[in-house]
């Protein structure tokens, strides 16, 4: 599904009801397909590549990978460039946020679009299926069910599951519907249609498979809470799952095969978002978040999502190559310095002697640190330190290898903005672990927890996961090792459920998801962990978070936005279709 030709048609939805005069209502539009010539085989098929095509026609605000919401809203990076571009996420970095902010609004928009053309392909479906083959049918269905839960899935991550419901039994084109129910039993029905409706192999390796919708229903139910229904559920993914392309569920030796178009869809990937070198289709969600530089850097625009310095020192570890699960990791030395040097092209920061976990190096951009295949990071890579820090994002970007290929550049996203063919793993393998490792945890089965959370260290520690020099000496003072069964985690049930949280911190660091493991783990522990992480990078960047304020623990959700809020409108009692939570009133 990474050809041109998937996005011929991601107008489609704008097929139905328009008429200006009698004559429009017997001839279709040119350059439009209406509703008879989509009443097939082939129109099935478009229509379902449409609603897929969602995924990656994402704006900033939208995008599933959630750079702004997951990521920076949870701690994993600072809004990065200067304080003026893009100055709506200023609050959303310092906790401020309004429900008048855009990048709400967007995510928004973003989900509705999705599920409304998933409940177009699902009624011309109703309309023709007698007419179809069978098992097409089944498999369009359940991708379409999938792709509809995913949608709502990100809705109930934002904003909470008090969002509206609209399915295909919905035929207006502008449905009123209250906020006053809890989605998520919807939600959970629609994945359960998919899994039943699923194959496990695939014709394309980017459509979802029967695993992608149990990985999918089990990140469901553990953000709900419910770990005793997703435990069984992700063990089986984990033992059993394989890729729609056939191939089994497993970790990749090397951790960049994961964040590299030339090994897309490999065996950690359990659905990813695909990406191709087509501008309309190289991931516009994340175009701002390359460092900034120019054409010898790797985009060169526009210096969004720069690590936080709370992130990178978490990766610093003791002698014996173990978290610092005291959080003495915020004590000194740290993984980087500001370089006092005045001399031309002196670097902004240098490398202390602090012992580092190596996926520091992997998951973020440093100055010293060789940077993919483009040598040592340049001082114009970073736009504004005094704003966003020294640190660079780097799992998500492109390689110079990538770039000479054709499946890069810096002007790919929308015409002007970097992009690639990367794809980015919306549901990987590794975070699976991580899920079931805490299920573990959270039973008491300590030790087994840990051996999961092992399986993920054992990889980290391969010599192919250790960044080096050209001299061919490793880059920093890189140590990683596997908890041994002597340690206090092995018995501690609360220890336990802090290595296996702290390592979900460093694995899934900068994949857009740490805010929303801190808000499932409930409101007083996601304020505390907010608020250690704003006094920490208020000793780097003052100025900016000495006006953050504590998050409430009440806000596990972002607001509803009043736009959407004002549209709506009110019923015929005059009872507002869309109410706000009680924590943003």
């Amino acid at each position: 599904m990474k050809n041109n030709i998937v996005f011929l048609l991601i107008g489609i939805t704008a097929f139905l009801f328009n008429s200006c005069g009698e004559d429009f209502l017997y001839k279709a539009p040119q350059g439009s397909i209406d509703q008879a010539a989509l009443m097939n085989q082939t129109g099935i098929d478009l229509l379902t590549t449409t609603a897929y095509a969602t995924l990656t026609e994402d704006g900033w605000g939208a995008t599933p990978f959630n750079w702004t919401f997951g990521g920076m809203y949870g701690g994993d990076a600072n809004k990065g460039s200067d304080a003026n571009d893009q100055s709506v996420l200023n609050d959303m970095e310092k906790y401020s946020v309004q429900s008048n902010n855009n990048y709400i609004n967007q995510k928004w928009i973003w989900v509705y679009k999705g599920a409304k053309r998933v409940n177009i392909a699902l009624q011309t479906i109703e309309e023709v299926e007698g007419e179809l083959p069978e098992i097409f049918v089944k498999t369009r269905k359940g991708e379409l069910y999938f792709l509809r839960t995913l949608f709502y899935f990100e809705g109930i991550k934002v904003f909470g599951p008090y969002i509206p419901w609209v399915d295909e039994t919905v035929k207006e084109n502008d449905p009123k519907i209250h906020n006053d129910i809890d989605i998520y039993p919807k939600v959970l029905a629609d994945i359960d249609v998919a899994i039943t409706n699923l194959p496990e192999k695939q014709d394309l390796p980017g459509r979802a498979n029967l695993w992608a919708a149990k990985a999918l229903k089990a990140k469901i139910l553990m953000q709900k809470g419910d770990m005793a229904s997703a435990k069984p559920i992700l063990k089986d993914v984990i033992d059993n799952g394989q890729t729609s392309n056939a191939l089994k569920y497993g970790l990749e030796d090397d951790m960049n095969a994961n964040f590299d178009s030339y090994r897309d869809n490999g065996k950690e990937s359990i659905f990813a978002v695909q990406f191709s070198n087509d501008y309309n289709n190289a991931n516009t969600g994340m175009s701002l978040c390359y460092p900034h530089g120019g054409a010898d850097s790797p985009g060169g625009c526009c210096g969004f999502y720069q690590p936080s310095y709370e992130l990178a020192n978490s990766f610093k570890v003791g002698t014996d190559g173990l978290p610092l699960l005291d959080n003495s990791y915020r004590n000194e030395p740290y993984v980087s310095v500001k370089n006092s040097s005045t001399e031309k092209e002196a670097p902004l920061s240098v490398n202390t002697n602090a012992l580092v976990d190596p996926r520091l190096d992997f998951a973020i951009g440093r100055f010293g640190i060789p940077y993919k295949d483009w040598g040592v990071p340049k001082s114009n890579w970073v736009r504004d330190m005094g704003n966003g820090g020294f640190f660079m994002p780097k799992k998500h970007v492109y390689s110079k290898k990538e770039l000479d290929a054709g499946l890069a550049g810096g002007g790919l996203s929308a015409g002007w903005a970097p992009g690639s063919a990367i794809n980015l793993q919306y549901l990987s393998l590794r975070d699976m672990i991580l899920l079931y490792a805490e299920c573990l945890a959270n039973d008491g089965n300590t030790a087994e927890a840990m051996n999961m959370v092992n399986q993920i260290r054992k990889r980290a520690a391969l010599p192919v996961n250790i960044i080096k020099l050209p001299n061919g000496n490793p880059a920093a003072n890189y140590l990683v090792k596997e908890y041994p069964s002597t340690h206090a985690v092995f018995t501690n049930k609360e220890l336990c459920i802090k290595a296996v949280r702290m390592e979900r911190k460093l694995e899934l660091a900068m994949e857009g998801q740490r805010w929303f493991d801190l808000a499932r783990w409930g409101g007083e522990y996601m304020s505390q962990q907010i608020k250690e992480y704003i006094d920490f990078e208020k000793g780097y960047l003052f100025t900016k978070f000495s006006a953050a304020v504590t998050l409430d623990a009440s806000k596990t959700m972002f607001p509803i936005p009043q736009t959407q809020i004002q549209t709506m409108g009110n019923d015929e009692n005059g009872k507002p279709y869309l109410v706000q939570p009680d924590p943003w009133k």
